[in-house]
């Protein structure tokens, strides 16, 4: 078996590659890794043939220029080493050789399961991975079915239940009451604040009813709009059921409001 002096992993084609600098690094060179690789370059290898360029963004914090290392090819890997002439360089040469082996040999039976068992978990993972990422398109698109109409907070509680978000009409009105999306105190107790109004987020549909003392009672009934039913679903999703797979980016919502995708 052979051990792993320098990491062999793939380029954009999916060719088998090397770092250019964790080569520079294995093979002790103490000139600069740029000024270094552009003198290996003048020995005719081609960008894109022998060797891709990597820029990593990422690996500079403390800002200027980007860090830039090269997926080189194995032939071009095994060239270097032998350009080196030296114990290290040698040593990395007959690496390289022993993995273009291992890599052209035929694979046995148990090997060809693993690489099987290993496509289907990695095929699996990127399935999940999908399922979580599109949850919040799910969700908004069973939001949209209900939003043609004004409805009940209560009904708007158990369409967020059948949606995974655990919360009732109780907790809901209490949320609403905390969040200065209805009043918490006085005659108008439960009732839309004037931000939420403003906002289009709920209705109120009064009725009158005498009583039999024969006063004139009017009751207040406050329901979520279409574009209330939206909004909240952006805001409850995330603060109330983390589980599910986290909140919509931010402003998704909003836009679909903005764009007249709600009625």
């Amino acid at each position: 078996m052979t051990t792993e002096l320098i990491k062999i992993s793939t380029d954009t084609a999916g060719r088998s590659a090397v770092s250019g600098r964790e080569l520079h690094e294995f093979l002790g060179i103490e000139t600069e890794y740029m000024h270094w690789f552009r003198r290996m370059s003048e020995y005719g290898f081609l960008e894109n043939q022998d060797f891709e360029v990597i820029v990593k963004k990422d690996e500079n914090p403390q800002g200027g220029r980007p860090s830039t290392d090269h997926a080189l090819s194995i032939d071009m890997a095994k060239e270097i080493s032998m350009i080196q002439r030296s114990d290290k360089g040698k040593e990395a040469r007959l690496y390289f050789i022993a993995c273009e082996k291992k890599l052209l040999a035929p694979k046995s039976k148990a090997e060809m399961v693993l690489e099987c068992i290993q496509y289907l978990n990695d095929e699996l993972v990127k399935a999940q991975s999908k399922i979580e990422s599109d949850k919040p398109k799910v969700l908004f698109s069973e939001a949209v079915a209900t939003s043609k109409t004004d409805i009940l907070i209560g009904e708007f509680a158990k369409i967020l239940n059948q949606n995974g978000v655990d919360i009732g009409q109780n907790r809901l009105f209490q949320w609403f009451r905390e969040n200065g999306y209805l009043c918490s105190k006085g005659e108008l107790y439960n009732s839309p604040t004037q931000r939420a109004m403003d906002l289009g987020l709920f209705r109120v549909k009064e009725s009158t009813r005498v009583l039999p003392d024969g006063h004139v009672r009017v009751d207040r009934t406050t329901k979520v709009t279409g574009k209330g039913q939206i909004y909240f679903a952006n805001k409850l999703i995330g603060k109330l059921a983390p589980e599910v797979g986290g909140d919509f980016p931010v402003g998704y919502f909003d836009a679909m409001i903005a764009e007249g995708g709600v009625a």
